[in-house]
């Protein structure tokens, strides 16, 4: 007998949350903002919205359905079973945050706060949940797999993301490296404050500034595009570091290796710094596009 289906609803902290966490009451947190020209009388408001949301959301669950609720900070923690069928209560961030933890189960984007949100992840409205959960588990329900990117290193670790990954320094720093396309010559030794790879999602946040900046001619992908843009941040031409690679775009099967060549190397994608691999002296890792894809709700 297989199982019902498992709705897990993901959610953060509230920046309210996060200011009681802080200040301990309400009119201490209130004390500390208005010390600072702000109200908290808007922030509270948000804050209800969300809770609003995630209300609706529980009770829009089939009565036959197990759930589950699982916070941002505890994703890396979560197990996540196949039939699960994912609820991102919240902001576009939120969903790409949940991507690198799933394997294919449909996701819901619920906006919290629609018009504050740009929506290109959370599509939908907390009054739609039912229907969007029975259009998840419906056969031949509509959804998007949208492309993610990857990265995985010499020594096996791995680390996916759903807008992009971001290899530099800890700090403030200079990253030093080869780069070179995957399976070639050691590549181009290179001094930088990083180097980004993005997909069609990230194409709306990071990415674009990267692309804007440079005035690339590279046309942006979009998001169930088969397709990553990368780009190194300042690199800085010396007699031993050069700027010739400095942007590109890789296709499926293709991959962009970077050969670590200074004492500390993170990887993170999405911003997620707390779950990042660390590469020392003569490391390397692979980039490409991730056999996996997110499968959005639409």
């Amino acid at each position: 007998m297989s199982l019902a289906p498992r709705a897990v609803i993901v959610h953060r902290r509230t920046e309210y949350e996060e200011l009681l966490a802080r200040h301990g009451t309400h009119g201490q947190a209130a004390f500390f903002l208005s010390s600072r020209g702000r109200s908290i009388d808007e922030v509270a408001r948000r804050h209800h919205r969300t809770r609003e949301a995630l209300r609706d959301v529980a009770a829009a669950v089939p009565l036959t359905w197990r759930n589950s609720r699982v916070e941002r900070a505890d994703l890396d923690r979560f197990l996540f079973a196949p039939e699960d069928v994912v609820v991102v209560v919240g902001q576009d961030g939120l969903v790409a945050n949940t991507a690198k933890y799933l394997t294919g189960q449909p996701v819901v984007g619920i906006d919290t706060d629609p018009g504050r949100n740009p929506g290109v992840l959370v599509r939908h409205r907390r009054t739609d949940a039912a229907a969007l959960l029975r259009t998840a588990t419906a056969a031949g329900g509509q959804a998007e797999e949208l492309t993610m990117v990857e990265a995985v290193a010499d020594d096996t670790q791995r680390l996916i993301a759903l807008n992009e990954i971001y290899l530099g320094p800890p700090g403030h720093q200079t990253a030093r490296y080869r780069l070179g396309d995957d399976g070639s010559a050691p590549g181009e030794a290179q001094a930088s404050s990083g180097v980004l790879v993005g997909t069609g999602t990230g194409a709306t946040g990071w990415l674009r500034s990267l692309w804007l900046e440079r005035g690339s001619a590279l046309p942006l992908p979009a998001p169930c595009d088969a397709r990553l843009l990368w780009f190194v941040r300042e690199a800085w031409p010396s007699p031993a570091t050069g700027t010739s690679r400095v942007a590109g775009e890789l296709g499926r099967g293709q991959g962009l290796r970077l050969t670590v060549e200074s004492d500390r190397i993170v990887v993170f994608g999405d911003g997620m710094e707390s779950d990042a691999l660390e590469l020392t002296w003569g490391q390397s890792v692979r980039l490409g596009i991730a056999e996996r894809s997110l499968r959005l709700v639409i």
